[in-house]
């Protein structure tokens, strides 16, 4: 059996996650999930902990947030980790700006979520078209939703995502890469 290590910054990507996995990877794909403290403590201890994994037969994924970095940069700084664990067949995925960007780029699923169906038409606005250029995503939804937080939302909207309608290219990366994964394919 394959498992997929996912490396995480924060613990609301393992919420999201938990309900967005089980669509995306057949069952027989293990998953387990390490969160670490934020995005330094993620890039200060993933090299150690990736090369002290002893189980055969898995594969990793890192996924961090873009915040206000450099998308390629940061990919490209993460990808050395990988190789310098001995892990270059690790899937680096960005999420940009951050993982409220997926949301964002699925109104529907959002609106589903939360119970309100006024919040679906949102997605017609040009401001959420390409959601993955917003400033800070989390206000935006918190524009809509003032009692939004992360985990409660990440755990709400995660299950609901849907992975063809979402118009953040980063999350369809991101799916793209998963699916690509389990097939077998390298990262």
């Amino acid at each position: 059996m394959k498992t997929i290590v996912f490396f995480l910054e924060e613990p609301s990507a393992q919420d999201a996650l938990e309900g967005l996995l089980p669509r995306i990877l057949p069952e027989e794909i293990a998953v387990e999930y390490l969160v670490f403290e934020g995005k330094q403590d993620l890039e200060k201890r993933m090299v150690r902990r990736m090369r002290a994994w002893l189980r055969p037969d898995c594969v990793f994924v890192v996924l961090r947030d873009q915040d206000s970095g450099d998308c390629k940069e940061i990919k490209q700084g993460l990808i050395a980790r990988c190789r310098e664990a001995g892990r270059p067949d690790a899937l680096v995925r960005i999420a940009c700006r951050e993982l409220e960007s997926w949301f964002i780029g699925d109104w529907e699923a959002v609106s589903v979520a939360f119970g309100n169906a006024k919040l679906k038409g949102l997605s017609q606005k040009a401001t959420y078209r390409q959601p993955d250029f917003l400033g800070s995503p989390a206000a935006e939804l918190r524009k809509y939703i003032p009692a939004y937080q992360k985990r409660d939302g990440a755990r709400r909207i995660g299950r609901q995502l849907d992975l063809e309608r979402n118009a953040s290219c980063s999350f369809r990366v991101f799916v793209e890469g998963l699916r690509r994964l389990a097939a077998g394919g390298e990262a």
